[in-house]
C-alpha cells in the first residue's frame, strides 16, 4: 500500500505562520502526498511552493461552520481557484439541513460545484452534527450533485472520523463518489482502518509520523 497517495496533509490552524504552512509544502513533497490544505490566506503561497509537482492544493470554504450564505461561498471558491488552489473543501449549511430545506443545500453545492471550473469539490458534511438518517440524506446529495468527494468531518467539530459514519456514507454512496476520512485520525493504525473501508483519502495533520510508522512496519 503507497500510504503517502492517501494522505491530505493539513494544516489550519488560525496561528498558522508562513513557515509551518512552507514547511508543510515541503513535506507533502518529501512524501509525494495527495494533497496539501491550508487556509484560503496561504492558497497563493501554497501554489508558489507546489509549482511543477502534481500534489492537490485544497482549501476550506464556508469553514468551519458552513454557515454563511452561499453567494459568500461562492466567492470565496472562485478567489481560492484564481490563487490557485486545485481543489475545495465546502462545508454544508448544516442549518439548512437540519430545517429539512435539502433543496436549499443541493442548490448551494451545485452553485459552488459549477463556479469552480472542473476542480475537484470535496463537501464536508461534519457527521459528528448529524443523525444517521442525514448522513444517509446527505450522501444522496452528494450522489445527485456529482461532486469527487465527501468528506465526514471539518476537524473543527466535537468529533472526527469514526468508523460506523464510514460505513454508511459507503452504504449509500454511488460508484462516482469517494470518501475522504477526516478528523482525529493520528496513528497509521487508524489510517489503516479506514483505508480498509474503501476511503481514498485520509485528512490528517499527522501524514508524516504515520510514514515513519508505515517505514518501520516494511
Amino acid at each position: 500500500m503507497e500510504l503517502n497517495k492517501y494522505i491530505d496533509h493539513t494544516n489550519l490552524k488560525p496561528t498558522a505562520t508562513k513557515e509551518e504552512i512552507t514547511n508543510l509544502c515541503e513535506e507533502a513533497i518529501k512524501y509525494h502526498f495527495a494533497s496539501v490544505c491550508v487556509n484560503p490566506y496561504y492558497v497563493s503561497l501554497a501554489s508558489d511552493l507546489l509549482k511543477n509537482t502534481n500534489i492537490e492544493i485544497c482549501t476550506v470554504i464556508g469553514f468551519p461552520l458552513g454557515e454563511n450564505t452561499t453567494s459568500t461561498k461562492e466567492f470565496e471558491a472562485i478567489e481560492a481557484i484564481n490563487n490557485g488552489a486545485t481543489e475545495i473543501d465546502m462545508v454544508i449549511n448544516i442549518g439548512a439541513l437540519k430545517n429539512n430545506d435539502y433543496d436549499y443545500v443541493k442548490k448551494e453545492i451545485e452553485i459552488i460545484r459549477d463556479a469552480i471550473d472542473g476542480k475537484i469539490l470535496n463537501v464536508i458534511i461534519e457527521t459528528c452534527y448529524l443523525t444517521d438518517l442525514e448522513i444517509i440524506k446527505m450522501t444522496q446529495i452528494c450522489n445527485e450533485t456529482f461532486v469527487n468527494f465527501i468528506k465526514n468531518s471539518t476537524g473543527f467539530g466535537e468529533n472526527g472520523a469514526n468508523i460506523k459514519d464510514i460505513e454508511i456514507i459507503n452504504e449509500n454512496k454511488n460508484d462516482l463518489l469517494e470518501i475522504i476520512a477526516s478528523g482525529n485520525i493520528k496513528t497509521l493504525k487508524q489510517a489503516n482502518e479506514f483505508i480498509n473501508l474503501k476511503v481514498s483519502r485520509i485528512g490528517t495533520t499527522n501524514g508524516v509520523s504515520m510514514m515513519h510508522e508505515n517505514e518501520e512496519e516494511i
